[in-house]
C-alpha cells in the first residue's frame, strides 16, 4: 500500500468510526427531540454515554491485546452495528449501551488508524507529508458532513430520527466491508511501536491536561449545536444545514492548516486554534439566529481537527515513536472532557440555558492556550 493509500484508508476510516460512530447524534438529536423521544437532559446523558466509550476505548487502545488489523476491523463493523441499533432498540436505557459501545470502537478506529497512518507517511518529503496528514484527518469532517447531509434529507422528507439511524448504519456496514483488506499491514507496524521508558513527563502531562481541555470547550457545541439552531432558527430545512457546514469546515481546515504551518509550529497552530474556537463558542450569545449559528458552525469545525492534527503531531513530537501511548492518553483526557461538557448542559440548562455552558466552554479553551505557550523543555527526537 501507497502512503497516499493508506491517508485515503485512514480518511475513511475516521469518516466512519469520527463521522457517524461520534457524531451522528449531534444531527440526529434535533429529530429526536421533535418526536418526544429525549428531552434536553437525556440527550446530554446520551451524548456522556458515547463519550465515556470513548474514554474507555481510548484508555484501552494504549494496552489492547488485540492484533491492530482485527481491532479496526472488528471496530468498524461494531460501529454500524450499534448506529443500526439505534434505529431499531425500544428505549434510552438501550440506547445509552449503544451509545457507550459506539463510543469504545470510535476510539479504537481513531487510535489505531491515526497512529498507523503517521507513521506510514513519516518518511515522505515534508510538503507530501503535510498533505497526506492533512487527507488523514479531513475525513472526521467528510464523515460529519455527509452524515448531517444525510440528515437533512430525511427531515425535508419528513421521515423519522429512526429512519436517519438505519441510513447511517446501512452506511457504516457498507463502509466497513469496503476497507476490510485496507489496513493488512497494520499488524507489523504497530507491533514495533516500543512503550517509552519515561511516557509522563512535565511537558507529556501539560499536553494531556489542554487536551483535556479542549474536549470540554469543543464538544458542547459539537453536540448540541444542531439543537441550539434548531431553537434559534425552528425551519428543519434551514437549521439542518448547521451540521454539514461544520463538517465542511472541519475537513476543509485540514488542509488549510498546511499553509498555516509553514509560519507556526504544531504548538502555535494549536494556541491558536484554541483562541479562535473559543470565540466561535460563544458568538451565539452576542449574534442570535442564523448569523451566529452559521459563524460558530465554521469557526468551530474549522479549528477542532486543526487543534486535533496539532496535537497528535505534538504528541509525535514529544514522544517520538512511542507516540501512541502519549496519543491514547491525550484521547483519555480529551474523553472525559467531553463526558463533563454535556453533563453541564444537563445540570445548567434547566436555569439558564446554553448560555452559562458556552460561557465555561469559552474560558477553558481560552486558559488552555494560555498554558500552552512553550517553555523550553527537553524533547526527544521525532
Amino acid at each position: 500500500m501507497t502512503d497516499r493509500s493508506a491517508a485515503l484508508a485512514g480518511l475513511c476510516a475516521l469518516a466512519i468510526a469520527m463521522g457517524i460512530g461520534r457524531f451522528a447524534f449531534t444531527p440526529i438529536l434535533p429529530m429526536m427531540q421533535s418526536e418526544g423521544l429525549v428531552s434536553v437532559v437525556e440527550g446530554g446523558w446520551l451524548a456522556s454515554a458515547n463519550y465515556a466509550g470513548y474514554l474507555a476505548g481510548a484508555l484501552t487502545a494504549a494496552s489492547i491485546r488485540f492484533a491492530p488489523r482485527l481491532a479496526i476491523r472488528t471496530a468498524l463493523v461494531v460501529v454500524g452495528i450499534s448506529t443500526l441499533g439505534m434505529g431499531l432498540a425500544p428505549d434510552i436505557a438501550s440506547w445509552l449501551a449503544l451509545r457507550f459501545i459506539a463510543g469504545v470502537t470510535s476510539a479504537w478506529v481513531f487510535v489505531f488508524s491515526s497512529a498507523w497512518c503517521l507513521e506510514r507517511i513519516q518518511h515522505a518529503r515534508a510538503h507530501e507529508r503535510a498533505l497526506l496528514s492533512a487527507t488523514l484527518f479531513s475525513g472526521v469532517g467528510v464523515g460529519i458532513a455527509a452524515a448531517g447531509t444525510l440528515c437533512v434529507g430525511v427531515l425535508v422528507a419528513h421521515a423519522t430520527a429512526s429512519t436517519a439511524w438505519l441510513l447511517l448504519g446501512v452506511v457504516s456496514l457498507a463502509g466497513a466491508g469496503a476497507l476490510w483488506n485496507a489496513f493488512a499491514g497494520t499488524d507489523a507496524r504497530i507491533a514495533q511501536e516500543r512503550r517509552p521508558a519515561r511516557l509522563w513527563s512535565a511537558e507529556s502531562v501539560r499536553l494531556v491536561v489542554c487536551y483535556g481541555a479542549f474536549g470540554f470547550g469543543y464538544i458542547i457545541p459539537a453536540t448540541f449545536l444542531a439543537a441550539m439552531a434548531r431553537e434559534a432558527i425552528g425551519d428543519p430545512a434551514v437549521y439542518g444545514w448547521s451540521w454539514p457546514v461544520f463538517g465542511a469546515a472541519a475537513a476543509v481546515s485540514t488542509f488549510a492548516a498546511t499553509r498555516l504551518r509553514r509560519g507556526l509550529s504544531d504548538r502555535g497552530t494549536w494556541i491558536l486554534g484554541h483562541l479562535v474556537m473559543a470565540a466561535g463558542v460563544v458568538v451565539p450569545i452576542a449574534l442570535a439566529g442564523v448569523p451566529g449559528i452559521v459563524l460558530s458552525a465554521i469557526l468551530v469545525g474549522g479549528t477542532f481537527m486543526v487543534v486535533t492534527m496539532a496535537g497528535m503531531q505534538e504528541a509525535r513530537s514529544v514522544a517520538g515513536e512511542n507516540a501512541r501511548a502519549l496519543m491514547a492518553a491525550m484521547t483519555s483526557a480529551f474523553a472525559l472532557g467531553q463526558i463533563a461538557g454535556p453533563l453541564a448542559v444537563s445540570v445548567l440548562a434547566a436555569r439558564g440555558g446554553f448560555v452559562p455552558c458556552l460561557i465555561a466552554a469559552g474560558l477553558a479553551l481560552v486558559a488552555s492556550a494560555v498554558a500552552l505557550v512553550p517553555r523550553t523543555v527537553p524533547r526527544s527526537s521525532p
